[in-house]
C-alpha cells in the first residue's frame, strides 16, 4: 500500500505538468509553461557566486596572472565580491573613486590601467548604459596585455556581464510579485466573493493595510469561538458594538462578542431556507467550522469541494464577517455620536 501511494504521487508529480498545459490555453499557456520551468532557469546566489569564480580561474589561466576579482554593483555599491587566488584589498572606496575618476564608455570591452590592476567595467548587454560590475586582475609589474589576451579578456567579461544583468533582472521580478502579492490576493478574494456570495460583498472588501488586523482577530475569535484566550482576551472587546451588547448578556464580554459574531455571520445568510448550493457556501462553511466544530476534511466532503478551495472560501468568510462588523461598529459609533449631540443640546 505504501508502494502504491508513493507510485501514484509520483506520477503525479510527472504528469502535473501535461494537464496543466491542457487546462490552459493562448496566453495562459505561455505562461503556465514559463512558471513551470522557472525553477530549472533561477539564477541563485550561489550559482552566480560559482559561475563567476569559473568566469575569474579563466580570467586567470588566459593571462597567466594569479589574483583577479568582480564586484557586483546595486543602488547600495558594492553588493558581492567574488574572488580568486587568494584575497585582495579592494573594497567600495577603492570601486568608488576609479567610477569617479576614470572616463568610462559604455560599450563594456574597454581595458583600464588603475593603479596595481586590469580593470574592465561589465555593463547590461540589453541596457546601453547600465552598469553591473567591475572585474579586475592583479597584474605583474610593467606586464603589458597582447591582443589576443584581450579579446579571451572582453569575451569573459561579457559573460560575466550577462550573468550579472539576468541575476538582477531576476532580483527586480521577485521585487514586483513581492510588491504585487497584497493586491494578487485581494483580487482574487473579490473574484470568489462574486462568484459565491453575489456582488454585495465586493463592497465591504478594502485593499489590505497593517492598521486593519480586523480579519485577523475575527478569525482568532471564530477559532474560539466556545471558549479560549483569542475569544476572551480578544482585541474586538474593546469595540462599542460589544459594549453596547454587555447590557443583554449580563455584562459578560465573552458572551456579548459571541453575540456580535452570530450576528455578523448572519448577516453573510442569504435568504431562505438553508441549502448546500453556491450562493450558500459562505454561510455554510461558517457555519459548520466555527459554529457547528466540523473538520476541514469533513466541510470539503460535503460541500463537494477541495480542501485547497475550501481555505480560499473560508478566507472571504471570514472577510465578509469582518465587513459586517465593520459597518456594525460604525453605525454603533454613529448612534453614540448622535446621542451625546442630543445630551449636549
Amino acid at each position: 500500500m505504501v508502494g502504491s501511494i508513493l507510485i501514484l504521487e509520483y506520477l503525479i508529480t510527472l504528469l502535473a505538468p501535461i494537464w496543466e498545459r491542457w487546462l490552459f490555453s493562448g496566453g495562459d499557456q505561455i505562461h503556465m509553461q514559463l512558471l513551470q520551468t522557472a525553477e530549472e532557469r533561477l539564477l541563485t546566489t550561489s550559482d552566480l557566486r560559482q559561475f563567476l569564480e569559473s568566469v575569474l580561474a579563466a580570467v586567470c589561466d588566459q593571462l597567466q596572472m594569479s589574483k583577479a576579482f568582480i564586484t557586483t554593483l546595486g543602488q547600495d555599491g558594492v553588493d558581492l565580491r567574488v574572488t580568486t587566488g587568494g584575497d585582495l584589498p579592494v573594497d567600495g572606496k577603492f570601486i568608488q573613486e576609479f567610477l569617479q575618476t576614470a572616463d568610462l564608455e559604455e560599450d563594456g570591452e574597454d581595458l583600464y590601467l588603475w593603479g596595481d590592476y586590469w580593470l574592465i567595467t561589465l555593463f547590461d548587454p540589453h541596457q546601453k548604459g547600465q552598469l553591473v560590475g567591475i572585474l579586475g586582475v592583479l597584474r605583474h609589474l610593467d606586464d603589458e596585455l597582447d591582443e589576443d589576451q584581450q579579446d579571451a579578456l572582453a569575451r569573459l567579461a561579457r559573460r560575466a556581464a550577462l550573468a550579472l544583468a539576468d541575476r538582477q533582472r531576476q532580483q527586480q521580478i521577485f521585487t514586483t510579485l513581492q510588491a504585487l502579492a497584497p493586491q494578487i490576493d485581494l483580487i482574487q478574494r473579490m473574484r470568489a466573493a462574486s462568484r459565491y456570495d453575489g456582488t454585495g460583498i465586493l463592497s465591504t472588501l478594502e485593499v489590505p493595510n497593517e492598521e486593519d488586523d480586523l480579519s485577523k482577530y475575527v478569525k482568532e475569535a471564530l477559532t474560539h469561538y466556545w471558549g479560549g484566550p483569542w475569544l476572551t482576551d480578544s482585541p474586538l472587546l474593546r469595540l462599542q458594538v460589544v459594549q453596547q451588547a454587555l447590557g443583554e448578556h449580563e455584562d459578560n464580554p465573552s458572551n456579548a462578542l459571541r453575540a456580535v459574531l452570530r450576528n455578523a455571520i448572519d448577516q453573510v445568510r442569504p435568504e431562505g431556507e438553508r441549502r448546500y448550493t453556491s450562493e450558500w457556501i459562505l454561510y455554510n462553511i461558517l457555519m459548520m467550522k466555527y459554529m457547528e466544530g466540523h473538520k476541514m476534511r469533513e466541510i470539503a466532503q460535503r460541500l463537494a469541494m477541495s480542501e485547497a478551495d475550501l481555505y480560499r472560501k473560508q478566507r472571504v468568510g471570514i472577510n465578509a464577517v469582518a465587513g459586517a462588523i465593520r459597518e456594525m461598529e460604525q453605525n454603533q459609533r454613529n448612534a453614540n455620536g448622535s446621542e451625546q449631540v442630543a445630551s449636549d443640546e
